[in-house]
């Protein structure tokens, strides 16, 4: 038994010692020369061997400031490559570790971008979508002074804008199927929850088209007016004002946009 534990021993000293001349044969090549090879792969748009070539020199060069370079550079070489799941997995462990560097707004910024760039068409699952919106959320948050939160408010606008697409699909389908109080809820969470989108003159339209489809003229009017007070230019509200004239020909006109308050303060 004794003898067995000595062989044990000496096979693991052997081995220790055959690593240690390895890696006295081959030694770490110099961070700067791993650091720049990285960066010409991804200069030549090789960028999965960029990512590969980035964390080489984390591996290599582990507590050195090119390896805390090398990881945001991993990220955003795996983002190019259109890997995002990989290149959010990289950049969150970056900012785990690196709260205070002074590339973490960055890190912030390109996890939003990998997720805003897979925002899918209005007709799919908003999942993404959603992240996105947290993401670029974040940015604007936490570095509200830089460049990356002055385009992510840029881009939190057309996000909005395609979750509101959505809503506004739905409610179109509720309205072919004669659906109008499935219909009104969606069209009225545009109005109220996404007020500064493209989508908002059609939702006011098509809340006095459902409320005039259930006869409710008092409701349907007050959308109208609300439309015109907002969008009096809009062919929106000259359709609006068309469905009221016919709903009520005898009727006077829709009242003016000076006789009823702001869209934005009605609800």
């Amino acid at each position: 038994m004794r003898r067995l534990l000595f062989l044990t021993a000496a096979s693991l000293l052997l081995a220790a010692c055959g690593d240690d001349k390895d890696k006295a044969e081959h030694p770490p090549a110099p961070v700067e020369t791993l650091y720049n090879e990285a960066a010409d792969k991804l200069d030549a748009k090789q960028y999965k061997d960029a990512a590969k070539a980035f964390d080489e020199v984390e591996r290599q060069h582990p507590y050195s400031e090119w390896a805390t370079r090398a990881e945001v550079m991993a990220g955003f070489s795996l983002y190019r490559a259109g890997r995002y799941d990989d290149a959010v997995s990289t950049l969150q462990r970056f900012v785990k570790l690196h709260p205070g560097h002074e590339s973490t707004a960055y890190a912030y910024y390109l996890i939003a971008l990998c997720y805003y760039e897979q925002i899918s068409d209005v007709g799919r699952d908003q999942k993404i979508t959603e992240q996105a919106l947290s993401a670029l959320t974040e940015v604007v948050k936490r570095f509200p002074e830089t460049e990356y939160a002055r385009d992510a408010k840029l881009k939190l606008d057309l996000t909005y804008d395609h979750l509101a697409g959505k809503e506004m699909q739905v409610g179109r389908y509720y309205l072919t199927r004669d659906e109008y109080l499935s219909a009104i809820n969606r069209f009225r969470y545009v109005v109220e929850n996404y007020q500064t989108t493209s989508h908002v003159p059609e939702a006011l339209y098509r809340l006095v088209e459902c409320y005039l489809k259930l006869g409710v003229t008092d409701e349907a009017q007050k959308y109208a007016a609300v439309l015109g007070n907002n969008f009096p230019d809009s062919s929106w509200y000259r359709d609006a004002y068309a469905l009221m004239q016919n709903k009520n020909p005898t009727d006077q006109p829709v009242p003016g946009a000076e006789n009823h308050k702001s869209w934005l303060n009605i609800f």
